[in-house]
């Protein structure tokens, strides 16, 4: 999923330095004379520290020529578009931000259900489950309130203790919960549960990153959410 002006700026590149949750589709739209440079993030293997992203970012930019750095989703939503931006603006260096559809939306809008409805979620909060120094100390007593929608990134080996703290602080055990994976692309999968069940769910599925972690009663308007009798 992506905007007209990002479309358009991809096909104006000089070099497009580009991450690991960026779809082929996007990346045919690259001009064949552009330089393609990858600098994608997986779990336990970066292809380069962030510090080299950085100084690449400003080294191409020196040289002259029109770089767009093209991330998955949304730069400014748990990724390091702020960090990559302090580096540049120090550097002397114009930056163009573009927005970009976040995985929380996309998956909304690929299994039909809202993050927020009048009957179900009067808020929507996005959380970080990995933290920069690893661990997953999180407000919890904030996370676990009725009436809201909790969208978990990047929490997956955290899953566990997620679920436990989320019931500790008082959130219901049978409250809907799924693990959506490869939200928007073609082999996106829906793995429902309840929040005490999700880690299970994960386990039985082998559930692998990237995928999003949802709490909400908002998933019941979306026909992907059947739980088995089993």
């Amino acid at each position: 999923m992506l905007t007209l002006k990002a479309a358009r700026l991809i096909r104006c590149a000089d070099v497009l330095v580009y991450d690991s949750l960026v779809g082929p589709g996007i990346l045919d739209m690259i001009p064949p004379t552009a330089e393609r440079v990858y600098v994608g993030k997986e779990a336990g293997h970066h292809s380069l520290p962030q510090e080299d992203i950085n100084r690449l970012l400003v080294d191409l930019a020196r040289s002259g020529k029109r770089v767009v750095r093209l991330k998955g989703g949304d730069p400014f939503v748990f990724g390091r578009g702020g960090e990559e931006i302090d580096v540049l603006t120090a550097a002397g260096i114009a930056v163009e931000i573009v927005p970009g559809v976040t995985a929380a939306l996309g998956a909304t809008a690929s299994f039909s259900f809202p993050l927020t409805h009048r009957d179900h979620a009067q808020s929507c909060v996005f959380v970080t489950g990995h933290l920069k120094d690893h661990s997953v100390e999180l407000n919890w007593r904030s996370l676990a309130q009725p009436n809201q929608t909790l969208i978990i990134y990047m929490g997956m080996t955290g899953l566990d203790i997620i679920a436990s703290q989320l019931q500790a602080a008082g959130l219901p055990g049978d409250t809907p919960a799924a693990l959506i994976y490869r939200a928007t692309w073609p082999d996106e999968r829906f793995y429902p549960g309840t929040l005490a069940t999700l880690p299970k769910v994960a386990r039985d599925n082998e559930v692998k990153p990237p995928a999003l972690i949802v709490i909400g009663s908002v998933l019941r308007l979306s026909g992907a959410y059947v739980l088995s009798s089993s």
